[in-house]
Order: structure tokens, then sequence, then C-alpha cells
């Protein structure tokens, strides 16, 4: 079974919104065994909106449009469904309360055009958005589904979780799908590839493997579909035993649709340890990605950004003799972060990243590139040098994984 998904807006296509709502629907059908053909985006533009319609339909079982369902003008979306279908629009008494029941909430009256949000296609089974007033609606046609959701991310996915993939389920009988993702850290796709390829080579014809490489570290993700469930999950566990001993040296745990940082809050809340940072070059993008996952308050306590070099001296209480003499982008002083951030927030770990990302050489001697990144403990502290090039962006993204990487490597020491 095929589906596709449109997104409406002109907004994506001059580069103005990023377009996660893609991705995330892609995922939730990927998980019932649901294949996206193709993912389009278009114009606010009627004749537009309809010829993507046609090709859709054409293509695929289910189709999931999001965007154009606001009050404005220019969001078009719902009148387009209207006509495709040839149908008119009637008032949904449902919506309109929901609509009034949302104002309420902010002590104001919606204006007309907000009550209008309640117009939907009379062939429509309104899909009640529990955060918006814009609804959802199913529709179906020639035995395909339309399903028009709002761009608003939260309340797409609110909708696409509580509404639209328990219906699909009850709609269609779908084939069941096992993904398990292993993470390594230290060895490059290729080399990785050459170490399991006669492993790979004997995988049964319904487990695909796919190499998802990013910087420092490789996914391996394993996916099985079939109709016999316990065949499914029978063979990914044999298979599983058959590669860990083969990269027991670069394997870091299981990923369960989580990035490394989510995988490290949960080992900490498991083994109630916590964790704060000190960062100068990644400029708080190591907490930033530890305060994305919801219940990192239990394990992550706190970071200092210590961007420049007198932060680091008066806040961090970093020796100033330790700069003069090694150097604000070095080991020592790396070193002399991570052990004030363990103390300072009374944590079982601390991270510090100090370095020239570039494009100029700053308060430090070292080349564009040189980065130096500290763990502390509660028995010791080390760091690690590293060159990750001449790209600003690619420097702090490649730092904040060898961190994070570093980290995870010390937490299963215990």
């Amino acid at each position: 079974m095929q589906a596709e998904i449109i997104t409406i807006g002109d907004e994506i296509l001059i580069g103005q919104v990023i377009d996660t709502n893609s991705a995330f629907i892609a995922q939730q059908l990927n998980k019932i065994g649901v294949s996206v053909y193709q993912i389009t985006s278009v114009q606010d533009d009627r004749e537009h909106i309809i010829k993507s319609f046609k090709e859709a339909e054409a293509n695929a079982d289910i189709i999931i449009i999001t965007g154009g369902l606001g009050p404005t003008k220019d969001d078009i979306t719902k009148k387009t469904i209207a006509d495709y279908f040839n149908d008119t629009l009637i008032r949904s008494d449902a919506v309109t309360e929901n609509v009034k029941a949302l104002w309420k909430n902010f002590n104001q009256e919606p204006s007309q055009v907000n009550l209008d949000q309640a117009l939907v296609p009379s062939k429509a089974k309104v899909l009640m958005n529990r955060y918006g007033s814009a609804p959802g609606m199913w529709l179906e046609k020639n035995g395909k589904i339309f399903v028009s959701l709002p761009g608003v991310p939260f309340e797409m996915k609110a909708l696409i979780d509580d509404e639209v993939i328990p219906k699909l389920r009850k709609t269609f009988r779908f084939p069941f799908i096992l993904h398990k993702t292993i993470l390594t850290y230290g060895l490059g796709e290729s080399n990785l590839a050459a170490r399991i390829e006669t492993w790979e080579d004997n995988l049964p014809s319904f487990i695909k493997l796919a190499y998802l490489p990013s910087l420092g570290k490789v996914r391996l993700r394993l996916s099985a579909k079939s109709m016999d469930r316990a065949l499914v999950e029978t063979e990914m566990n044999k298979q599983v035993d058959l590669l860990l001993p083969q990269i027991e040296d670069i394997f870091v745990g299981f990923e369960q649709d989580e990035s490394i940082e989510a995988i490290i809050g949960l080992q900490l809340t498991q083994s109630n340890r916590t964790v704060a940072t000190a960062e100068s070059c990644t400029g708080g993008k190591i907490a930033e990605s530890f305060t994305a996952n919801a219940g990192s308050s239990r394990y992550f306590k706190g970071s200092i950004v210590s961007y420049a070099t007198e932060a680091k001296i008066n806040v961090l209480k970093v020796d100033k003799t330790i700069i003069d003499q090694f150097s604000v982008v070095s080991s020592q002083v790396a070193e002399a972060m991570a052990s004030s951030a363990l103390q300072m927030f009374d944590t079982d770990y601390a991270i510090a990243t100090t370095g020239n990302a570039g494009p100029t050489k700053g308060d430090a001697d070292a080349e564009v590139g040189t980065v130096f990144i500290a763990i502390a403990t509660k028995t010791k502290v080390y760091s690690e040098k590293f060159n990750f090039g001449n790209h600003r962006t690619k420097v702090i993204n490649k730092a904040v994984n060898k961190a994070f990487e570093m980290l995870q490597k010390e937490i299963l020491k215990k």
C-alpha cells in the first residue's frame, strides 16, 4: 500500500518554513506498513493543488495533505477540496463548538473568520483538532483515502497519532513491521560495510539493512516486514545476535527512533545519575540537545556557556595562569572547565568544550577546527583533541556529536 504526502504553502517553497511535517507523517506511516511513494510541495494556488491531487490519486492509495486550512484568504485548501470532490461546504456544529471553547480559554469571542473554520466539505468525516480551530478532514473517492490536516506541526502530529493512524488501521489490514536501529561510533560507513559484508549478504529477503551515517556515527537500521509477526520477531532477534559480536568495539546501544542524547538521558535516569555542561565553541548546543527531550530535568542540571575567555575565568573560575601558559584552546582548560561544572552543579558527569570553530582564530592561536572535549566524573577528568575541518557549522556539530560519544562510552563503563 502506498501513500503520497502533499504540503501546501508558499512559505515552504520560498524556504521561509522548513517542511518537517512530511518527515513525521512518513515515519508514522512507515510504522504501520505504508510506503510513501512521493512527497510534493505546492503553492497556495487552486489549479496547482488540483493537479497535485489528480497525480496523487493516480499514484497512491492514501493521500495526506497538510497546510492551507487557516482563516485567511490565502488558505484555500478546503474550498479546493470541495471543488475536487464536486462538493459544497457546510457548517459543522462540533467544530463550531470547538472553536468557541478554544476562544473562551482566552476570554475572547471568536471572529467570523474563526467561526468559518467550521465550514467543511459535506462528504468529509471531521477529525477533531483538540489544539486548534482548523479540523482534519477524511474523504474517500474511487477507493482512495484523502486526509487533509492543518499545517501547524503540533496540531498535525496530534491528529496523525490520535485520529488518522487508528482510523487507517481499522480501514486496512497492514503487514507487521519491525525496525531495529543499532548505534555505532568510531568507524566510517565504508569500513563498517566491509566488516559486516558477509552477514549482510545472508540476511533474509524480508529484512533490509540501511546505513545512516552522520558526523562521527553510523546507525544500522534493520527493517523487517511480513504478515507473519512471529517470523519477523524471531528472525530479527537472530540477525541482531549474529551481528553484535562483529561490531562489539563500536556498538554503543540500540536506538528506538531516538537521538543519542535521548538514549543517554534514559541511561542516566535509570541509573539515577546527572550531567552538566561547560561550553565554549559549541555555544550551548550540547545543553540544547539535552533539554529538547521531555523529562531532561531529571538528569540534566545546567550549563555554563563561557564563550569569552573572561567568562571562563570569572564564572567557571579557570585559573588565568593555565590559560596564559597553555592557551584558552587546550586540554588543560577543557579539563578545568569540566571539573568546575561538575563541582558547580554537583553532578556525576560534566562535559566541557573549548575550541576554534572559525572562521577566524579568535582568542587563541589554535588552527580553525581544533576542539578539545573533556569529560569529568567524581573520580577523574580527561580530554581529547580533535580537528574537525574548517567549516564552522560542521565543526560545531561534529564537536557536539563527539561529546555525546565520549559521554556515552564513559557511562557504559559503569
